[in-house]
């Protein structure tokens, strides 16, 4: 004869508390992406930085007497 075994289902639901903790994560990340993302994002530069190096130096040092 076969045992059957029969396992009542199981409620490990948290209700909506772990909705509304999940929302307010994204909601705090979202703020947090505009706040410091986007200007981040508008300033960047493509590209190498511009150096200007002279095609002469003066290391002549002038002392007063």
């Amino acid at each position: 004869m076969a045992t059957i075994i029969n396992n009542p289902p199981s409620d490990n639901s948290n209700g909506p508390i772990g909705v509304i903790i999940v929302i307010l994560v994204l909601v705090v990340l979202g703020y947090l992406g505009f706040v410091y993302g986007l200007p981040a994002i508008q300033h960047m530069q493509l590209g190498a930085p511009t150096i200007n190096v002279p095609s002469k130096i003066d290391v002549n040092v002038q002392q007063t007497k």
